[in-house]
């Protein structure tokens, strides 16, 4: 069996203009650091925005997406603030304290929280606390999704633009993009996390 880990940081807002963001920010990974983006528009089509074929393969076989691009992405991410830039989007997110689920989460030894065992334990937890998030699942092909969450924090701004569209002002993620078989919570945030990969 092949097991794959990711470790990183998922940003997830909504927008006033109905378009929700998931970038992902991975600084270890089988694939090297890289970060990526997936789009849902007010009409529910999912893009995904991938720095590299290999990004793009994997995420792509992992989750549902109606087109894939494939371009330069960078994002700059410090405590209080996320700049996300790509030829498709433009993004400027404003991060907030910790909340008290990020507070309960770092109480949490990293290596039980990222470990697949502990994401089955606390799945039915998640499904009760966090309407639409999964902490196991299918990862497509046969293949098993964890995700272990070691922090959480709010974000309270954000701004910019899809396919040179502005995307208003910050708003809750629904409804719920419907990627994979997890959603990121409605409440805009960012949280740490340690995603692995069996099959």
């Amino acid at each position: 069996m092949t097991t794959s880990r990711f470790y990183g940081r998922i940003a997830g807002v909504g927008s006033t203009s109905g378009v929700r963001v998931v970038v992902g920010h991975w600084h270890d990974t089988p694939l090297g650091a890289f970060s990526d983006a997936m789009v849902a528009t007010g009409s529910g089509h999912r893009v995904l925005l991938a720095p590299h074929e290999a990004a793009a393969g994997f995420i792509a076989s992992t989750y549902r997406f109606d087109e894939v691009r494939i371009e330069p992405f960078a994002v700059a991410a410090r405590d209080g603030a996320w700049r996300v830039r790509s030829p498709s989007l433009v993004l400027d997110l404003t991060v907030g304290p910790r909340t008290a689920l990020g507070r309960l989460l770092r109480a949490v030894p990293r290596r039980l929280a990222g470990s697949p065992a502990f994401c089955t334990v606390t799945d039915p937890v998640a499904r009760v606390v966090l309407d639409g998030v999964r902490t196991r699942g299918s990862a497509g092909g046969g293949r098993r999704e964890f995700y272990g969450a070691t922090d959480h924090r709010v974000v309270t701004a954000a701004s910019g633009s899809f396919d040179g569209v502005d995307l208003g002002s910050l708003a809750p993620v629904d409804p719920a993009p419907r990627f994979g078989f997890s959603s990121t919570p409605a409440r805009p945030s960012v949280t740490s996390v340690v995603t692995t990969v069996r099959g």
